[in-house]
């Protein structure tokens, strides 16, 4: 496939590809003008951060002539509406976690990730060299939807909670906010899911509303503020093994562009990718000691916990698969490309990083 082959050089090589071309889109290519619409508020430098740069590097590749404006959540589109507003032609593209869509169709969490899943390198290899994007093309296509990833955050924390959670037990009841089939798992634990946009879980928290939350990590929580209104923080966070940002362009929109010009956008999205990574790894280590200086309580799941969450996850992705064709096929290509993944990960990157972890631990 010809956009397997531009993904596979490097994101440093296929920028230079880009910057090449960008004088072929201005003397070839019609003018673009495009709308991103984001699911995230300004505030958040990680992920509407990444969602500015991927804008402004297709309009600094394109000498100009491929022109994407940005905007936060609310400003031109609700957060809860972007897939809406991109299927109906409404913007031309929409920065998310498609996570946040399963309502519509379970099968968008494998764009995402999916609980106890493949973690980020693993479903980068999936994406681009196990099929996974041509299995995602075909499932949003109905939708008139192209979709292309553009970012992961990693696996993310487990979130904050007002109170420890010792057992299984403490889990019933509780009103959690979180999205996807995450809040669908838990349920079968008793759990009442809440999803709420980002920018509002403090106040829910303050309030009350919620008992707990997840968002991200502690890069992205800390900018939130929710140490200040749930102090223990649980790790890790199971129901997305990596959580994957994708672009979601309007089919329409992405065939009146020439072929220069996908690649293009390709590219910058290739460059976020490992930008957004980047970043990430970079700035959650500070921030987590600036939590734990300040009183967050960092804490882990207990096994018992793990190990209920797991089966629910299950039950939950068998029932799925039972009911949809469609996600049955998804699973089923998933599953074989997870099963290779850890017994490779397991024999290298899980051997000497444990190794690595329990000597600078010994250290202290």
């Amino acid at each position: 496939m010809e956009r397997r082959k531009f993904l596979g050089s490097s994101v440093a090589g296929a920028a230079g590809v880009a910057a090449l071309a960008a004088p072929a889109v201005q003397a070839q290519a019609p003018g673009a003008k495009w709308r991103m619409a984001t699911m995230w508020p300004k505030g958040l430098d990680t992920l509407f951060g990444s969602a500015d740069a991927l804008g402004k590097r297709v309009t600094s590749l394109s000498g100009g002539s491929f022109d994407m404006r940005v905007f936060a959540a609310g400003e031109i589109s609700p957060a809860p509406q972007v897939f809406d507003n991109v299927s109906l032609g409404t913007v031309e593209c929409g920065h998310v976690l498609s996570s946040f869509f399963t309502g519509k169709n379970p099968a968008f969490a494998f764009d995402a990730g999916l609980a106890f899943g493949l973690n980020t390198r693993q479903q980068n290899a999936w994406m681009y060299h196990g099929g996974g994007i041509e299995l995602m093309r075909e499932l949003f296509k109905p939708y008139n939807i192209v979709p292309i990833p553009c970012g992961n955050v990693g696996v993310q924390m487990g979130g904050w909670y007002r109170k420890e959670i010792k057992t299984v037990a403490d889990l019933k009841g509780m009103k959690f906010r979180i999205g996807g089939l995450g809040g669908t798992i838990l349920a079968k634990l008793g759990v009442v899911p809440q999803q709420i946009p980002g920018g509002e879980i403090y106040s829910a928290l303050e309030r009350g509303v919620i008992d707990a939350a997840e968002w991200i990590g502690p890069h992205d929580d800390e900018k939130l503020g929710l140490q200040k209104v749930a102090k223990y923080y649980y790790a890790p966070g199971w129901w997305e093994g990596s959580a994957q940002i994708t672009l979601l362009v309007n089919l329409k929109a992405w065939e009146a562009l020439s072929k220069t010009q996908q690649e293009l956008l390709d590219t910058a999205c290739a460059e976020q990718m490992t930008s957004m990574v980047a970043k990430y790894d970079a700035k959650n280590p500070d921030a987590l000691k600036r939590l734990i200086a300040n009183g967050a309580q960092l804490r882990a799941f207990p096994k018992p916990v793990m190990d209920a969450c797991y089966k629910a996850t299950q039950d939950t992705l068998a029932e799925l698969a039972g009911k949809s064709p469609e996600f049955s096929k998804l699973l089923d290509s998933w599953s074989k490309f997870r099963d290779d993944q850890n017994l490779w990960f397991r024999v290298a990157e899980n051997a000497l990083d444990s190794y690595r972890y329990n000597i600078s631990a010994a250290k202290k």
